[in-house]
C-alpha cells in the first residue's frame, strides 16, 4: 500500500514562512501529478497548488505570489514553501498524489492525513 506522509506543520506569526513536505513512500511505478489542498473549520475543502510530472504547476488566486509548489523526483516529494502567511491561511492542509503502481497500470489517487497550519499573533 502507497503511503503519504506529511511534515512542516505548525504555528506561526503573520507575514512569517512554513514550509509543508509530502513523501510518497511503498512500491509504485510513476508519479503524474502531486497536489496540495487545505480545508478550514466549517468551509470546502480547496485546491491551493498542484504540479504534473511535466513541471506544470497551477495555484489559487488567493496564494499566487506566496506559496511555491515544488517536486523532487528523485525523492518522491512534494513541497509547498509558504511566504507572507496569513490568518486567513489557517486550516488542514493535505497531499494528495496520482500514481500508478505498476507498468500500464491504473491511475489512483492518494492522500496524506493532514498537517495543521496555524497563521496567528
Amino acid at each position: 500500500q502507497v503511503q503519504l506522509v506529511e511534515s512542516g506543520g505548525g504555528l506561526v506569526q503573520p507575514g512569517g514562512s512554513l514550509r509543508l513536505s509530502c513523501a510518497a513512500s511503498g512500491i509504485f511505478y510513476r508519479i503524474y501529478h502531486m497536489g496540495w489542498y487545505r480545508q478550514a473549520p466549517g468551509k470546502q475543502r480547496e485546491l491551493v497548488a498542484g504540479i504534473t510530472s511535466g513541471a506544470s504547476t497551477n495555484y489559487a488566486d488567493s496564494v499566487k505570489g506566496r506559496f511555491t509548489i515544488s517536486r523532487d523526483y528523485s525523492k518522491n516529494t512534494v513541497y509547498l514553501q509558504m511566504n507572507s502567511l496569513k490568518p486567513e491561511d489557517t486550516a488542514v492542509y493535505y497531499c494528495n498524489v496520482n500514481l500508478s503502481q505498476r507498468f500500464a497500470g491504473a491511475r489512483d489517487n492518494y492522500w496524506g492525513q493532514g498537517t495543521q497550519v496555524t497563521v496567528s499573533s
